[in-house]
């Protein structure tokens, strides 16, 4: 049994067939790009799979249980947790605060134990700033702790976005465009993280038109085009599918040099 399963799934927005009737399993440990032209239906399938949205037709499965249908906060208490393209920081808090609010999935303390700040409320806290600043120091923000989040570069403005789904303690992390905006050394520092984060444990799926990072970095890739599944294996059979070269990759222009 793989660790997510996407079964047949499909998404109509009135007569638009955003997603159609895609299938594919994510293995445990694995990272696996999902790549296609603007409009082709990624965005939509990680809300799909994320509870943003839900299905018009299939099944998703985490574990072998469906979790298409319930409600996103429900799904990341499950171990699937999903960052946005648009960085998603609380930007007037320092690095270290946004990390520990991140982690208020996890608590286990009553409403009413929190209001009367009990020992165990306040050693969890204590716990959760611990864990916070090893997450912080393991994406590389050492030192950022009391920084600002709206004072910090871009590069690490994604990867504090990163951190705060990890404070989650995740099996599955879907990336949205983790690579977007970034230079060649960010970018180079993010598929470190990146691969970091697959070392630690956890299973990535990410959705990225940076063609080199994604061949660099992924294990599987599965190509989308007008929301159908049209190709799916390694980077190097992908960059060699000629379905994939005439519907997004594209072909070299062997006159340009002339």
């Amino acid at each position: 049994m793989s660790l997510l399963e996407i079964e047949g799934v499909s998404r109509r927005f009135g007569g638009l067939l955003a997603v159609n009737d895609v299938s594919f399993a994510v293995e445990t440990g694995e990272i696996l790009s999902v790549i296609g032209p603007n409009g082709a239906g990624k965005s939509t399938l990680f809300k799909l799979i994320a509870g943003f949205l839900k299905p018009s037709a299939g099944r998703i499965l985490l574990d072998g249980k469906r979790i298409d249908g319930l409600r996103p906060h429900t799904i990341a208490a499950r171990g699937l947790v999903r960052t946005f393209q648009e960085t998603t920081v609380f930007r007037e808090m320092t690095a270290l605060e946004n990390v520990v609010v991140a982690h208020h999935l996890r608590r286990r303390g009553s409403i009413l134990a929190e209001l009367l700040a009990t020992p165990g409320v306040q050693n969890e806290q204590e716990n959760f700033v611990a864990n916070a600043k090893e997450i912080l120091a393991h994406l590389g923000l050492s030192g950022f702790e009391d920084e600002s989040a709206r004072n910090l570069p871009h590069g690490h403005l994604r990867a504090l976005g990163i951190a705060m789904t990890l404070a989650v303690r995740p099996r599955v992390i879907l990336l949205d465009e983790p690579f977007a905006g970034m230079n060649s050394e960010e970018t180079a520092r993010a598929v470190q993280i990146v691969r970091g984060i697959r070392a630690s444990g956890i299973t990535v799926v990410l959705v990225e038109h940076d063609m080199g990072a994604v061949m660099r970095i992924s294990d599987r890739i599965i190509v989308l085009n007008f929301g159908t599944l049209i190709a799916s294996g390694s980077p190097a059979a992908i960059q060699q599918d000629e379905t994939v070269i005439d519907a997004y990759l594209g072909r070299a222009d062997e006159t340009a040099a002339l």
